[in-house]
């Protein structure tokens, strides 16, 4: 039987010490890992709520993923290091670490097969690393501006990534070369008083069928400094790259930082602004 959205409700609620940025899933359902202010970690124990701190960055953690099995945690953030841990390690020490980028990594992908894994940020690259060694694999290089999203595609030939100014990139991962573009420039404004672009991609969903893909973020940045944007995802076909949808949370201000697919094909959004956070 399928989910019922309209009934969503707190099953738990753990507080942190320090505003918190990020946040994952364990595959397995044993775990939420989150990131925060404080330059650290989080391991939430689910059932208990019960907390243990991961400590090895210099700077915020932007970026968090988890390995299929739910063995290795990922990381990465302002310091542009990239760090494997045991995530389920009762005191995690560092497994690797790599000076992965200059500058910020916003974003972090595990292929479908497990074998690679995907970062990004704020240096315009994209860049592949083998997930048992951290050996680099390629770069693919192409983006005009910061580096927000990744996504493998299902099938594992492609990856996405997509930018501040709006573009969505689609690679063949076999050759680095680019695919083609999805154009969501909706999610990108210029403000030339204050001087700043703003918005942009800041998460990617294939629908569970394959046909589409959202692209979240925001949307009327008339005074970005002061947070005054809305929320906006925008839908396209896979196939011929139409766009399909474009749909504004009404009444909230803020950005879409999240959007992932259910499994049973409705689109779900995590959001946060100036009107505080919503699940949408």
């Amino acid at each position: 039987m399928p989910a019922d959205p309209t009934k969503a409700h707190v099953a738990s609620q753990w507080a942190y010490t320090s505003p918190l940025i990020a946040c994952r899933f364990d595959p397995k359902g044993r775990y939420v890992f989150s990131s925060a202010e404080d330059s650290t970690i989080q391991r939430w124990d689910v059932p208990s709520g019960n907390k243990i701190n991961f400590t090895a960055h210099d700077s915020w953690v932007f970026a968090l993923t988890v390995s299929a099995d739910g063995e290795t945690l990922l990381s990465a953030g302002g310091d542009g290091r990239l760090i494997w841990w045991p995530a389920t390690a009762e005191k995690p020490e560092p497994l690797r670490k790599i000076d992965a980028h200059q500058g910020w990594i916003r974003a972090i992908a595990i292929s479908p097969d497990g074998r690679t894994v995907a970062t990004a940020g704020n240096d315009q690259s994209v860049k592949l690393w083998n997930m048992a060694d951290g050996a680099p694999i390629r770069q693919f290089t192409g983006h005009e501006n910061q580096v927000y999203s990744l996504l493998f595609h299902p099938g594992g030939q492609f990856l996405l990534s997509g930018d501040l100014l709006g573009f969505v990139h689609q690679w063949e991962i076999s050759s680095g070369n680019l695919v083609r573009k999805f154009e969501a420039k909706d999610l990108h404004s210029y403000n030339g008083g204050q001087g700043v672009h703003f918005g942009g991609v800041r998460s990617l969903a294939i629908s569970p069928n394959g046909q589409h893909l959202a692209c979240g973020g925001l949307f009327k940045a008339e005074n970005p400094l002061g947070a005054v944007h809305e929320p906006l995802v925008m839908v396209f076909e896979w196939e011929s790259q139409k766009l399909v949808q474009s749909q504004i949370a009404e009444g909230v201000k803020g950005s879409l930082w999240r959007i992932a697919y259910h499994p049973d094909g409705y689109l779900i959004g995590a959001c946060g602004g100036s009107s505080g956070g919503f699940l949408l």
